[in-house]
């Protein structure tokens, strides 16, 4: 293995799940019955494929998401980690996080998690309320809940697990009160989320047809205020939009995304992002304008989404995905800026240029970046974009705001 292998992060989509929740628009499916021997195998095979494709790799992160891929066989789990330890360098400190939903039959197969190399469990709570739980479609409650997470913090040195808040009708003090007890159950992460009401939802017809409300913005936005102070006033700050964390309990994996480093993506409906060196390919493969400043370009991986034409894709060609796609410099810079915006200390200037390949004073419009200062939405100085919790409220429409208008 090469001293220069790139740091990567890999993630394995595990697409199914016992019920879908109403809020929920990832790609999952229910299906009555699963041919574990076949995925198990598609997910190896596939392996082989992006190992083969893409060798001077060194893995420091894997997430196993969905989905709920604590539906997952132990031994199916075990195959996966150990494809992936063959096929690449694995780093020692390899952060290795499974999702898992808080089912007191998912909590017992814990153990053998941790024994196959999970050494971090991320818990789809969602709520400590049961009737609020009734109302997102899970099907645990919060007694379950707290157990699974006790569970988990006797087995693994790391876990966390999620929340949804602002949901219809909860008041600020309902959120605090439900926050606060919380708390007793976390260690050293925790990711706090706003209700939000996808297109393709069950929740988006009901929603449409007034069954319920949704918070008024104003009202969203002092339940985000509210969640960062009590969060800070814990030791816990946001490190990210939704992300809480004591210092260096951070999600690895997920802060590849934020700073747009490398992961490869498998299963169905899985995205990745890859830097491949201009030296291993030939001129007429790429185009210069396409690299970037370590002479890279970067291309974007995405499998098919329908599972069981990513399988027989798999069994057909080795790996389920569409023809890779080499990214613009612009698609570069715009991702790496939405994804470094969502970090607390934001992203520096230089890091976007070696990201990208372009110069920031060439995309983004210095008059507009002074309005976003002054209005109190970011920080700026010589070297690093910075965006306040004001900002942070803004995210998707700032971006598109401070870039040139013939960007």
């Amino acid at each position: 293995m090469s001293r220069n292998a790139i740091d990567t992060g890999i993630y394995i989509h595990w697409p199914f799940c016992k019920s879908k929740c109403p809020y929920c628009d990832f790609n999952v499916h229910v299906h009555d019955s699963i041919d574990q021997e076949a995925w198990k195998n598609a997910y190896v095979r596939a392996l082989g494929h992006y190992a083969e494709r893409f060798p001077e790799r060194r893995i420091v992160s894997v997430f196993l998401g969905g989905g709920t891929p604590s539906l997952m066989p132990v031994e199916t789990v075990g195959e996966i980690l150990k494809t992936i330890s063959n096929s690449w360098m694995l780093a020692q400190d390899a952060e290795v996080t499974l999702e898992a939903n808080p089912t007191s039959v998912e909590a017992e197969k814990f153990r053998g998690f941790r024994e196959a190399g999970i050494n971090r469990v991320s818990l789809g709570v969602q709520s400590l309320d049961d009737e609020q739980l009734k109302f997102l479609g899970r099907k645990h409650s919060a007694k379950e809940a707290v157990q699974a997470i006790e569970t988990a913090r006797k087995i693994f040195d790391r876990y966390s697990f999620d929340l949804i808040y602002a949901r219809p009708g909860q008041t600020l003090q309902e959120w605090e009160t439900e926050l606060r007890g919380a708390l007793a159950h976390v260690d050293g992460h925790m990711s706090l989320y706003q209700l939000t009401i996808e297109r393709s939802t069950p929740f988006y017809l009901a929603h449409e047809q007034g069954k319920f409300t949704m918070p008024a913005q104003e009202l969203a936005a002092d339940f985000y205020t509210l969640t960062q102070e009590i969060m800070e006033g814990a030791g816990l700050p946001a490190y990210e939009v939704s992300n809480h964390a004591k210092p260096g309990q951070e999600s690895r994996h997920n802060r590849l995304y934020w700073e747009y480093g490398d992961y490869i993506g498998v299963g169905p409906g899985a995205h990745g992002r890859i830097s491949v060196s201009s030296n291993i390919v030939s001129n007429d493969d790429i185009m210069d304008d396409l690299l970037d400043d370590a002479n890279r370009y970067k291309v974007a991986i995405r499998d098919h989404q329908a599972p069981n034409v990513w399988l027989d894709r798999v069994d057909l060609k080795g790996h389920g995905g569409h023809p890779e796609q080499p990214l613009t410099p612009r698609e570069k810079l715009l991702e790496a800026l939405m994804m470094g915006l969502r970090l607390r200390e934001g992203i520096t200037l230089k890091h976007l240029r070696a990201k990208s390949g372009i110069d920031p004073a060439d995309a983004l419009h210095p008059k507009k970046l002074k309005q976003a200062v002054s209005e109190g939405w970011m920080v700026k100085d010589a070297k690093r974009l910075q965006l306040t919790r004001e900002g942070w409220l803004r995210l998707n429409s700032l971006v598109p705001f401070i870039l040139r208008d013939d960007f």
